[in-house]
């Protein structure tokens, strides 16, 4: 098993002081690796996403129980501002950039933390261009006034230019044409394969998700209900019925199918 750079265990997160929306999650992600947090909306994955990145108590939520660590150091405590010095950064849903700025000043407020100097800063831009070159035609126009693949691409690259050696992907295929989404895992891809980034992945779009991923969780009703190789889990009869759409009839959840197949075998 490669290092492990980040362990969940057992977290479990609350809103507001009364809803519980983790019950004690699960995963890891090894160094270099591809994982991809799979299920439908409001399963958990954004909040698994923002416990790890500290991002919760902007939306009035907390950890209350559990741990999460990132190279065997507790990091619970720690400012998103210090998660980036880490190298852990985080990729919002929904394409945030900077509607008013050049596609070129949103990449670059995402430096602002770096300290190794402006050649360094000049040198990832390049290579974000080199990444995104989309991005390099447009890098002048208003991210306002710009596709909703292209600000994908901008938020992708912007998160990029702080040197990060993980990032964590919030529905990166969301709202997007199926061609671009491609696209956009295909870099995911390249940016793992060639520049060593970790990726943890929430996604809907669990078919992409799985054919880039090496490992996926997948995530219902605040709980990991089943977990694996991406192939596995493609190939899986449960996964394919409820997850991949390959299935007929009305879906019941997928925690239920499951016991309903462990009682029936008990009785049978």
């Amino acid at each position: 098993m490669s290092n492990i750079l980040l362990n969940v265990n057992g977290i479990e997160v609350i809103y507001n002081h009364v809803i519980l929306v983790l019950k004690g999650v699960s995963l890891q992600v090894p160094e270099g690796g591809v994982v991809a947090l799979l299920g439908g909306n409001g399963a958990g994955k954004t909040t698994t996403l923002r416990a790890v990145s500290n991002l919760l108590a902007g939306e009035r939520g907390e950890v209350t129980k559990g741990s999460i660590e990132l190279r065997g150091e507790r990091i619970e405590k720690l400012s998103t501002a210090e998660m980036v010095n880490r190298g852990v950064v985080q990729v919002m849903e929904g394409r945030h950039c900077f509607a008013h700025l050049s596609i070129e000043d949103n990449l670059m407020t995402g430096a602002y933390t770096r300290r190794d100097g402006k050649a360094a800063v000049a040198a990832t831009l390049e290579k974000v261009y080199n990444y995104f070159p989309r991005l390099k035609t447009r890098r002048a126009s208003q991210a306002a006034y710009t596709s909703g693949g292209e600000q994908q691409m901008c938020a992708i690259g912007r998160a990029l230019m702080a040197n990060p050696r993980m990032v964590l992907l919030d529905e990166p295929s969301m709202g997007l044409a199926p061609q671009i989404v491609e696209e956009v895992f295909e870099i995911v891809r390249d940016l793992n394969s060639k520049e060593g980034v970790t990726f943890l992945l929430a996604e809907q779009n669990t078919n992409m998700a799985l054919r880039y991923a090496d490992y996926g969780y997948i995530l219902e009703n605040g709980r990991i209900v089943m977990d694996g190789e991406a192939k596995a889990l493609r190939e899986n009869e449960d996964v394919k019925e409820f997850y991949l759409g390959m299935g007929g009839g009305d879906r019941k959840s997928f925690r239920d199918v499951k016991s309903y197949k462990r009682r029936k075998r008990w009785l049978s």
